[in-house]
């Protein structure tokens, strides 16, 4: 049994899977917009149409854009060259300033670890190349290894029979 909620309407048939879907990023202002009443039998008179849209969208304070940039956003900031020096972050700033200032400390961060990386391999390819000279290879070192601890397993069992008698 399909109830109806008061004032529901069903989507369009156009509407499909991406209309619901992209309905999430959608702001506030748009969320409000589409949002539907309930019919109610007040009596609507010019004054009551217009207070509720002025209220909803009174302006800065309902859908607000900033935020006080943290301690950590300050130094993301002065990083990324936004901004010269502590003093001159403003106490508000748009979440747009901010992320852009991430994403750019991040991006720094990527190619930084690119070349660290890059570093690492053109160093672990010299250091082959010179253990291949040495004629260092993973077979003569582990057999070195395994025979050292044969020695080192023979002298103490010799110490341990040593004692005994």
């Amino acid at each position: 049994m399909l109830v109806r909620m008061a004032g529901y309407r069903p989507l369009p048939a156009t509407w499909g899977l991406r209309a619901w879907w992209g309905s999430h990023h959608t702001s506030g202002a748009e969320i409000l917009m589409r949002a539907r009443r309930a019919p109610s039998n007040k009596a609507k008179g010019p004054t009551t149409q217009g207070s509720a849209f002025q209220r909803a969208f009174s302006g800065h304070n309902n859908f607000r854009n900033e935020r006080r940039p943290t301690e950590l956003d300050k130094k993301i900031l002065l990083w990324t060259g936004r901004f010269k020096k502590k003093e001159d972050i403003p106490p508000l700033l748009s979440i747009q300033v901010i992320t852009s200032a991430q994403n750019q400390l991040r991006i720094r961060i990527c190619y930084i670890m690119m070349a660290l990386t890059l570093l690492g391999c053109v160093a672990m390819v010299i250091s082959g190349k010179q253990a291949a000279k040495r004629e260092d290879t993973l077979l003569k070192i582990n057999t070195e290894k395994k025979a050292k601890w044969r020695v080192e397993k023979q002298l103490e069992l010799e110490s341990a029979a040593g004692k005994t008698e």
